[in-house]
């Protein structure tokens, strides 16, 4: 009996009184009659058995139980507006959920304000809800390719996995390591280049890669040398400022502790890597698209992109956004 009195047009009624003060003038503003505001709130009344308004009080004052039941019954009609407003944007071609796999070599300060300025597309936001995974080497293709990442941001634009026809790839730009290690580190004053073999001498910081299918990747670990694994970049160059181990780092990650002077760079005889990252999506293929239609595959027709990940395809056509993402690690960085 509680659900069928329960109704939209109750906790309207409800809301009205309140805000309006008295019957009437809430009955004036539905366009009724106050006799039927005052039926209808003893039918409430009946099915909740509690007293909703004071009637010692000229005013309709509410009692403890009708305040509870006014904030939750607004809680529950903006509800229902959301619900009825996420629909719509569904509908006009908005995803309800939007999941971007970041790889954590990329600025964290520029995914969220992008985040910002997505969620401020409209005065009531884009209906689309966002969620956010930091990924790890080949981790960043896995999600992308096992379906639970929409777009894939620092992905290795060499891996093979690009060859599937479903995935589009497009280069964020090129990303310099260096060897550094904290200045009290025992290689800080080594002389000339430093080999293979002594680096074996030394514990080396890596990241683990977060895929659980795919083959995870290992880069520049030397075999049998002992490694500290840590979760995150950010975790990589905490270890690495501590004096944890040493290793190689991307150059923007670690610029600003390096001009500080709080970390060392040295030339190593092995080449100081350059890695070319990019960002990556997948899209209805044309096969399932024409088998929907009822018509065959067209070459020329693009295959079918929601809105909100149109969008951030868009910002990262901008050279500064991909910029942004590849170098803005330093708290002193601006945009130029």
């Amino acid at each position: 009996m509680s659900r069928q009195v329960l109704t939209p047009d109750a906790l309207t009624m409800m809301d009205a009184i309140a805000r309006t003060g008295s019957f009437a003038a809430a009955a004036r503003e539905l366009g009724k009659v106050p006799s039927a505001l005052t039926y209808n709130v003893r039918q409430l009344e009946d099915a909740l058995d509690v007293l909703l308004f004071d009637r010692s009080s000229r005013q309709a004052k509410l009692t403890a139980a009708g305040e509870e039941l006014l904030s939750e019954g607004r809680r529950l009609l903006e509800a229902m507006d959301a619900v009825a407003n996420r629909v719509k944007r569904v509908a006009t071609g908005w995803e309800t959920q939007l999941t971007i796999a970041v790889d954590g070599i990329l600025s964290n300060t520029t995914v969220f304000e992008l985040c910002e300025a997505f969620y401020a597309l409209r005065p009531e936001g884009p209906g689309t809800r966002l969620r956010l995974r930091t990924e790890v080497l080949a981790g960043t293709w896995e999600a992308l390719t096992s379906g639970q990442a929409d777009l894939a941001l620092g992905v290795g634009i060499s891996s093979d996995l690009q060859a599937n026809m479903d995935i589009h790839v497009q280069p964020l730009g090129e990303i310099p390591f260096v060897f550094a290690v904290a200045p009290h580190h025992p290689l800080a004053k080594w002389e000339g280049k430093i080999s293979d073999a002594e680096l074996m001498r030394h514990r080396a910081v890596a990241v683990a890669d977060s895929a659980q299918r795919l083959t995870p990747i290992t880069v520049n670990l030397l075999p049998g040398q002992d490694v500290f694994t840590v979760p995150t970049t950010q975790a990589k160059l905490e270890a690495q400022l501590r004096c944890l181990g040493c290793g190689y780092l991307p150059e923007p990650v670690a610029r600003e502790h390096i001009a500080a002077g709080r970390l060392v760079v040295k030339a190593t005889e092995r080449l100081q890597a350059v890695i070319q990252v990019g960002y990556a999506w997948r899209s209805v293929s044309q096969r399932d698209v024409a088998s929907r239609e009822g018509s065959a595959p067209k070459a020329t027709r693009q295959p079918p992109v929601g809105l909100a990940l149109r969008w951030w395809l868009d910002q990262l056509e901008s050279a500064a956004t991909r910029k942004a993402l590849l170098e803005r690690h330093s708290s002193a960085w601006r945009r130029t």
